[in-house]
């Protein structure tokens, strides 16, 4: 497994580096049985380290955790935590899924745009009706199966996940509603 350990405006030293390496690797290999890469990110927020982990898997899904504490290892603690629950919860589905997917989750390219967020109150007309772009970027939208998704979408912590259903091909949402279950937009039912 590639590991991508860095700090923002942070040391990160071997010491940390080489526990990460370790404890991590055990934590996702034991769940996954091929890991592609982790990446790991130390930061600091006033008084407390945060650590940021996202392991991508060789079955295409994506998992995420983030830990705090007011010392660094115990921040990585915390965070690796999370991720070995995570992967714990869902270690079937990953192991079946891995036996079942005959090829690899494949990734389609899409354009994806951060626009600018209204400043000001509420009751002010905007100049004009088409929103200002500040950013352009590169996403990848996934072939998965609903189920898929879901468990896409529960490892990695989003609110919503954007992907092609295997089943025909078009776009389709999954995404968490406020009381807690998980919506499926199909918009393919409807035509």
């Amino acid at each position: 497994m590639r590991y991508q350990i860095s700090g923002k405006q942070i040391d990160v030293g071997d010491a940390l580096q080489a526990h990460v390496k370790t404890e991590l690797g055990e934590t996702v290999e034991k769940y996954a049985q091929r890991p592609t890469d982790a990446t790991i990110v130390f930061s600091r927020n006033a008084y407390e380290y945060l650590c940021e982990a996202t392991v991508h898997l060789s079955t295409g899904l994506t998992a995420a955790a983030r830990g705090q504490a007011t010392e660094v290892y115990s921040a990585f603690e915390a965070c690796r935590e999370k991720m070995d629950k995570q992967l714990r919860r869902y270690k079937r589905r990953l192991r079946d899924h891995h036996r079942d997917r005959i090829v690899p989750v494949e990734f389609a390219g899409a354009p994806m745009y951060v626009l600018a967020a209204n400043e000001g109150s509420e009751e002010a007309e905007p100049e004009s009706l088409q929103p200002m772009i500040i950013a352009e970027m590169e996403t990848k939208i996934p072939s998965l199966s609903v189920g898929e998704a879901v468990m896409q979408m529960e490892l990695s912590g989003s609110a919503m996940l954007v992907f092609r259903n295997e089943k025909h091909g078009k776009v389709n949402v999954v995404h968490r509603r406020d009381d807690g279950n998980i919506g499926w937009i199909d918009p393919s039912v409807g035509s």
